[in-house]
């Protein structure tokens, strides 16, 4: 297939102007532009898109589906210029037509539809399966909102809707004619089949349909365009007009609002039966959708010999909330496909897999049984089938012990458990990074590990490197190319050719440069966009990943607190500039950490109002954090914050981000930060803190007296001080009082200073200290950055993909001509 030219590009983007907005070149607004040239590189990518799904028809080839509530993918247009090798082609024909390619790019509204590190890894593991040739489609929701777009408002985070669909979407294609019925509550009846037997159908029950919009998932130099599959809700009937008419207004529009509700909003907020209930239908609608869809193609191509199924088609499950797929696969094969219990338990064991991304109880998602049963009245009844015979097993094996089977039921004190539903209806079980998974086996689903030891393993999580690299380090990817060549950008394992450079002055000089024009370009952004300046001279140590108490944004700002009132006692210390960014949205209902918002702008504000401290520190909270704001401060950090409590991080993905591009961690021995540290070597990464063993041993005694530390260190009882005395806010000295009382005291009913927080301090003021020593010495960080570079090659998304196919899926490469 030819390559789309210059001209076929320019060409495509007057016309695509011409015919969509009735508009020139020269009229139209940088939006229209961008959809435009959008529609001009999706037009050349649906042929590889066709050709790709023709082969998988052809060939009959297995296909995994990666069944997720997030995909956070990013801006479409960028990626796929990257990987389709058109970036000379676009940027000379968009200079020919006087057209500045950033504001086009910039036009690109991010698909919020991701809440962090689940979602993104998502997206990188859709651009690695494309990359590497294996058949694969994401399978999620068409949210028409995202998670929400953040706004600063008197220093608190302030909720305003993400409307990303907003100036339209023209990268997804809606496929109609795969619609899917999806049916929520009712009452269950059996009927006799043409088989003699009963079978089990819903009456009564709320339908809506689901449309699916199909996205392409490029990959790098090949011709494989998977699919990310996104359903989006529609009613049935959009409008009841007999009701209308006999005045029943709300009944009339009962099933539109139905729909608009389960498509609307990532993660409704569940503190309250009604979003929980939302939450759940959201759940069940994307997960029927896609294995009806399944079944049906499945059957068109096969029949009904079901018990091949397994061999065809790989369900992966991204964390405790696709689960349902197993009671789900259940009902269709028992209820639709009529097969026996026992064939159905073996296809759907043998074709799910589920990925375990947390050890936080509150992560691993339970649901009310009366509200399951309620909502989905017959898989509630398949699960508690499953329930039944998984629980005469563990009498078999371990004699009459109500405690055991209490504790390992999937049906229990008046809930589900889905992760224990995905462990007894999955043929494999994997953690995220070595440490994860070790903590799973002996810990947290140690009596699961006892009894199925063969499905427990480990994936080390990974990041795509066109994205995380050769898209948004275009500095530092030119220089490693002229270096090492091109090959890293496929096999990443090609950066450790960069390692006995890491000592050669003049290679230290051009990395450097590169990483000092990135802050400069970061610094010009932050004015540009907040009004605030940055010095690009200064040490750029950057957080950003979800707003959460065992990420420890608090140590953090605690640190600065600390930095703050140590230079006012003795404004000549000898420190290097530092300016701290950070980036992080908090869950809607997440008090304690939407105060802990408020707490960094209040630092960076007290620290921009105090001429003592200026020039030497820089506090900046940058609002609505996304894939687009990362791509910007991933290649300008200097030091990257990894500080989670030890054993509460499952794995991570942005440590591996500014690993790659040159950042030198300061972090835990926590996730994936300990593999990290065996590939770079303890020269070269800040390792600071409490090990999960000491962690859990520590909170297990009982004996952590958060008042002995504040009595013993001086720093401490300063920093917290500073919470309540007015230093922060003289009108209101109680402001951050529940933080002070969370530290010392337990606030809520949770013990006193749940994380570690204070416990960990002193460590990482040591930390600190041996970053700013480091950074002085001009040449040992240029060895330090340049060997995490050369160190990043294990975590690449292609590394872990191959092997979740060829551990897991039984998938093989496909090649598409």
């Amino acid at each position: 297939m030819q390559k789309l030219s210059k001209e076929d590009i320019k060409s495509g983007v007057v016309e695509m102007l011409r015919t969509a907005y009735r508009k020139t070149v020269a009229t139209a607004t940088p939006q229209q532009i961008y959809n435009a040239l959008a529609l001009t590189i999706k037009e050349y990518v649906s042929e590889h898109w066709i050709a790709t799904h023709e082969h998988f028809d052809k060939a009959d080839v297995k296909i995994v589906y990666y069944l997720s509530m997030e995909f956070l993918m990013g801006r479409f247009m960028g990626n796929a210029i990257l990987n389709l090798s058109l970036q000379d082609a676009v940027k000379e024909a968009l200079a020919e037509l006087e057209i500045d390619i950033n504001l086009a790019e910039e036009a690109e509204h991010d698909p919020g539809l991701g809440n962090g590190g689940l979602g993104r890894l998502a997206a990188c593991f859709l651009d690695s399966l494309s990359t590497l040739g294996y058949p694969a489609y994401g399978c999620g929701i068409r949210y028409h909102f995202g998670i929400f777009e953040q706004h600063i408002e008197d220093g608190y985070q302030v909720e305003k809707p993400d409307n990303w669909l907003h100036y339209g979407d023209p990268w997804g294609v809606r496929r109609e004619e795969y619609a899917k019925e999806i049916q929520f509550g009712g009452r269950v009846v059996s009927i006799k089949g043409d088989d003699g037997e009963y079978h089990f159908t819903l009456e009564n029950a709320q339908t809506v349909l689901a449309v699916p919009y199909d996205y392409p998932v490029v990959g790098y130099e090949t011709n494989m365009v998977n699919t990310l599959r996104l359903w989006d809700a529609e009613p049935v009937n959009r409008f009841d007009l007999q009701s209308f008419n006999e005045g029943q207004y709300e009944r009339s529009v009962a099933e539109q609002n139905l729909a608009r509700q389960l498509s609307s909003v990532l993660y409704p907020a569940d503190e309250h039966v009604s979003g929980k209930e939302l939450r759940l239908r959201q759940q069940y609608f994307f997960i029927s959708a896609t294995l009806q869809r399944v079944l049906q193609q499945f059957e068109q191509r096969h029949g009904k010999k079901f018990e091949k199924l397994a061999d065809y088609a790989q369900f992966q499950l991204n964390d405790t909330h696709p689960s349902l797929a197993i009671a789900e696969l259940m009902r269709l094969l028992v209820d639709v496909y009529y097969l026996p219990w026992d064939t159905a338990w073996e296809i759907t064991r043998t074709s799910c897999a589920y990925t375990n991304h947390t050890i936080l109880s509150e992560a691993l998602e339970k649901w009310p049984i009366e509200l399951f049963s309620r909502l989905l009245p017959r898989i509630y009844m398949i699960v508690e089938e499953i329930n039944t015979r998984f629980c005469k097993n563990l009498k078999e094996w371990y004699g009459n012990d109500p405690e055991r089977i209490r504790a390992m039921a999937i049906c229990a004190d008046g809930q589900v458990r889905m992760a224990h539903l995905a462990i007894v209806g999955s043929h494999s079980v994997n953690g995220v990074a070595a440490i994860h998974t070790e903590i799973l086996k002996n810990i947290e689903l140690a009596n699961f590990y006892e009894i199925y030891p063969e499905k427990f393993n480990n994936k080390t999580n990974g990041i795509t490197p066109r994205r995380w690299l050769a898209k948004c380090n275009p500095g530092l990817s030119g220089l490693i190319t002229d270096t090492i060549g091109r090959d890293w950008v496929r096999d990443l394992d090609e950066l450790q050719k960069l390692k006995p450079l890491a000592t050669d002055a003049a290679f230290q000089q051009k990395f450097m440069d590169v990483k000092h024009d990135n802050k400069i370009m970061l610094s010009n952004y932050i004015k540009q966009t907040y009004g605030h300046s940055v010095d690009p001279d200064s040490i750029f140590d950057i957080q950003v990943k979800r707003l959460h108490e065992y990420k420890r944004q608090l140590l953090n700002i605690f640190h600065v607190i600390d930095m703050y009132v140590t230079i006012k006692m003795n404004p000549r210390l000898d420190i290097k500039p530092r300016t701290f960014l950070f980036a992080a949205k908090a869950a809607a209902s997440y008090h304690r950490a939407k105060l802990i918002i408020k707490l960094i702008n209040s630092v960076a504000q007290m620290i921009d109002n105090d001429p003592v401290v200026a020039g030497r520190l820089k506090v900046l909270f940058l609002p609505n954090y996304r894939v687009s704001m990362a791509e910007k401060l991933v290649p300008a950090a200097d030091v990257s914050e990894q500080i989670s409590t030890a054993g509460k991080e499952a794995s991570g993905t942005g440590n591996m981000k500014f690993m790659l591009n040159g950042a030198v961690t300061i972090g835990t021995l926590d996730g994936a930060n300990i593999e990290m540290l065996e590939e770079v070597g303890q020269d070269n990464i800040v390792i600071f803190g409490m090990p999960a063993a000491e962690v859990q041993a520590l909170r297990a005694s009982g004996t952590y007296a958060p008042w002995d530390l504040y009595n013993m260190d001086f720093n401490i009882r300063n920093v917290l001080t500073t919470l309540i005395n007015g230093t922060l806010d003289h009108n209101n000295h109680d402001l951050f009082r529940e933080l002070y009382d969370a530290m010392l005291n337990g606030y809520g009913g949770a013990r006193p200073d749940e994380y570690f927080v204070l416990q960990d301090f002193a460590s990482y003021k040591e930390a600190q200290e041996r970053v700013d020593a480091a950074y002085k010495d001009k040449q040992r960080w240029a060895q330090m950055a340049i060997m995490n570079t050369a160190s990043a090659g294990k975590f690449s998304s292609d590394r872990t993909i191959k092997q979740y196919a060829d551990e897991i899926w039984g998938l093989k490469t496909e090649h598409i001509q």
